[in-house]
């Protein structure tokens, strides 16, 4: 199978649902299928982080398309509806691409492509990260447009059953083409090291983006109260984001300096190394398909105190983890039942309760969760939608006048406009004319490196890993 992932959100960008594409492809390529990756192109002040053009990210190697495509707040592109439809076309054509997977809801580019796709006659899969509501304005104006974008789609992948039920409601979906995979992680990058702990302070980590939806006006008042409660511990903070500065000031104003530390935006590769520090991972986010996080943090042995949203309570066993509602009061007595009951003082010197394990939770998260395992169930859905029957131009329609009275009617202008431009890009650029690449195989990672980089130099392959 020759497949497509396309999302606003890649690498150099790092998240969830960042992570779980490129994981996906990296084991969809082990298994022997052709896999690449668009997304628009990355201009940051930093050098570092300047991603245009075609890019190969190794282990795979992995093909990125960094499109010249202009983004708009939070490195969401901005909706054309047409215009990135001949870049799209050009590329899938050029690829020989079966399959197009579209990547989170509040991407603009994975909508669009999935409108492409189907205007193309190619399967399509859908996979949402994330919960939403219904009563506000952005809720339902979303909710709306993924309806549309979702009219045509083959199949559709969630991240958890929480995530299932709530697309299945907000995009009135037919139960039966939505299906639950969960994210996974590679539980070898993630082994638990308790040599690097702390043994006179117990140290409570805490890595994620310093956003509201992660719940850091929560973590502005837990900390205060563990703090005085608990003269012998301290905080570690990974992450970077607009709620930082709320932190600090609160950090300021109750004189935490020496017992808060502040990392900064940490990069997934060191992760492990702050996580290994800790005994005790504290989560607030407000909203949760699946919390890759705490998983990571359950592999690195430690006990998980988490907010009891979304999906958070299918993704750990409950000896591993202790839940509260999102508040400052019920969060902080859950944190300090975990200190009490987890942690032990014995002479001075901290280690972990006989009843939590490090490395027996880490084989227990290995065993439960599998990249491999992940890309498996997949390649089912991938089988599944290629052997549908794909819509043709009037049934599309159909679908699209469903959307609604008014907003149907909408879609359906926009898919006939979508209709004339492909024939006229189809008249400008034959897909005769259309070079198609050579299908290369994966590198051998038994190489040693200078092989490698020459294996590099003779397929004209760039590291950017």
């Amino acid at each position: 199978m020759k497949i497509a992932l396309i999302s606003d959100f890649f690498y150099p960008r790092l998240g969830g649902v960042e992570m779980h594409i490129f994981s996906l492809a990296q084991r969809l390529i082990a298994q022997g299928h052709k896999v690449i990756v668009i997304t628009h192109a990355y201009q940051t002040p930093s050098a570092k982080s300047k991603r245009t053009g075609v890019r190969y990210l190794l282990p795979g190697p992995l093909k990125v398309y960094y499109c010249p495509i202009l983004p708009m707040t939070d490195q969401d592109s901005l909706p054309t509806f047409s215009a990135t439809f001949p870049i799209m076309r050009h590329i899938w054509l050029r690829e020989g691409i079966n399959i197009v997977h579209a990547h989170q809801a509040t991407s603009t580019l994975a909508n669009e492509s999935i409108a492409y796709a189907a205007e193309m006659g190619l399967a399509t899969v859908y996979t949402d990260h994330s919960l939403f509501g219904f009563d506000d304005l952005a809720s339902v104006v979303l909710n709306r447009v993924l309806k549309a974008t979702l009219s045509t789609v083959n199949a559709i992948i969630c991240v958890s059953h929480t995530c299932r039920e709530n697309l299945i409601l907000r995009a009135c979906m037919d139960p039966t083409m939505v299906h639950a995979i969960p994210n996974a992680i590679d539980a070898d990058k993630f082994v638990p090291d308790i040599s690097k702990r702390c043994t006179r302070r117990i140290k409570i980590v805490v890595i994620s983006r310093l956003v509201y939806r992660k719940g850091v006006d929560l973590l502005v008042g837990i900390i205060p109260r563990i703090c005085s409660e608990f003269q012998n511990v301290d905080f570690v903070i990974g992450g970077d984001g607009t709620k930082k500065l709320d932190l600090e000031e609160m950090v300021e104003r109750e004189r935490l300096q020496d017992r808060v530390e502040f990392l900064g935006s940490v990069p997934h590769s060191e992760v492990r190394q702050v996580l290994v520090r800790g005994h005790i991972f504290l989560n607030c986010s407000l909203t949760e398909s699946f919390c890759i996080a705490i998983l990571e943090a359950a592999s690195c042995g430690l006990f998980v105190v988490s907010t009891n949203v979304g999906g958070v309570p299918e993704v750990l066993p409950d000896d591993l983890i202790l839940m509260g509602n999102p508040s400052v009061g019920e969060l902080s007595t859950v944190l300090g039942v975990a200190i009490r009951d987890k942690v032990e003082i014995v002479d001075g010197i901290i280690t972990n309760s006989s009843s939590h394990d490090p490395m027996e939770a880490h084989e227990r998260i290995r065993k439960l969760y599998s990249w491999d395992r992940v890309a498996c169930r997949t390649v089912k859905v991938y089988e599944k939608v290629l052997k549908m029957k794909r819509l043709t131009f009037l049934q599309r329609l159909a679908r699209y006048r469903t959307v609604g009275p008014f907003s149907g009617y909408v879609v359906c202008i926009i898919a006939i406009s979508l209709h004339f431009i492909r024939k006229m890009i189809e008249y400008w650029q034959p897909v005769q004319d259309i070079d198609v690449v050579p299908d290369l195989g994966p590198l051998d990672t038994s190489k040693n490196s200078s092989e490698r980089c020459q294996v590099r130099k003779e397929r004209g392959w760039e590291d950017n890993s």
